[in-house]
């Protein structure tokens, strides 16, 4: 099929170019004359300017939005909504909120452009593992893109989970999952290294756990190649982002009044790790020096953190 791609950053860009290898034609269009050049050499065709992609699909025509989620996403289907048609069809792929999915299906709906929400999980290695994909919208405008969708998609890894907005809310549990069995392989990992008596080799074990073993799974073939000798994981800082899901996970568990103990612990560890002189903590010492007489560590004394 003849698809449009409107983002081209790493996730974009590589599904683009796992799209032409599939067979497919892909017009792709970027504000980056860098990005829409490399996605070029791939054999996709360059748009210059979302008038020039839609011009150059056909109907009923099918545009993948692959934009930061929020505003980006909001003025680009807008900007799509005055250039396409009755029975064409928009692709939100973002990590944007399945809330957001309704409305924008409505304000397409008025023209009769179609809607899917598809949540995309894959990151940098779906170009050659292929992308899973949650898929939200009616079966009328999922069938627009279906051949696209199997084509991003390894076999049994793409399904159409429900109604606008379901692919977006899949894949933000999802999310908040990933959140909870990252923060699980971290911590395991950092008590094996503090483990000074046994002098344990972290990668050697994190490679052997692949098989086999009952906690083998990718996120842990990933921890292997993070620990391998010569990776820089000794410069990594210990300052994790969230981008939004895992907070709308716990939220969502708090509103459906669903106990999630594990995902909202893991958002708040990462909430942590962005406070190297923590004010709870330093309370935490205070108290303990007030009731106990505990000692306490000041800056600039021995042995303080610097």
């Amino acid at each position: 099929m003849k698809i449009g791609m409107v983002g081209l950053g790493k996730m974009g860009a590589n599904m683009s170019a796992r799209l032409v290898e599939k067979g497919h034609d892909v017009v792709a269009f970027d504000l980056s004359a860098e990005a829409r050049a490399e996605v070029a050499s791939h054999g996709a065709r360059s748009a210059e300017s979302l008038e020039d992609l839609v011009a150059g699909l056909d109907p009923p025509r099918a545009v993948w939005v692959m934009v930061p989620a929020g505003a980006p996403t909001d003025s680009t289907i807008e900007a799509l909504k005055a250039l396409l048609s009755a029975g064409d069809v928009v692709v939100d792929g973002g990590n944007s909120n399945y809330k957001e999915a309704a409305p924008i299906a409505g304000s397409l709906a008025e023209k009769g452009i179609g809607f899917v929400d598809a949540g995309t999980s894959g990151g940098i290695w779906g170009l050659t593992e292929g992308y899973c994909l949650m898929v939200g919208g009616t079966a009328e405008s999922v069938a627009v893109v279906t051949p696209a969708l199997e084509a991003l998609a390894p076999e049994g890894g793409y399904a159409h989970v429900g109604p606008v907005g379901a692919g977006h809310f899949v894949k933000m549990v999802h999310n908040g999952i990933e959140y909870g069995l990252m923060q699980a392989y971290a911590e395991g990992f950092e008590i094996m290294s503090k483990a000074d008596e046994f002098s344990l080799d972290l990668h050697q074990i994190a490679s052997i756990w692949r098989y086999g073993s009952v906690v083998r799974s990718w996120l842990l073939e990933l921890t292997e190649r993070a620990l391998a000798p010569g990776s820089g994981f000794d410069r990594v800082e210990g300052y994790v982002v969230d981008s939004g899901e895992g907070r709308w996970t716990a939220m969502e568990a708090i509103d459906r009044a669903v106990p999630a103990p594990v995902i909202a612990t893991s958002l708040f560890a990462r909430f942590a790790s962005r406070e190297p002189d923590s004010f709870s903590n330093k309370l935490l010492a205070a108290l303990r020096n007030q009731f106990g007489g505990h000692a306490v560590r000041t800056e600039g004394a021995p042995g303080a953190a610097s």
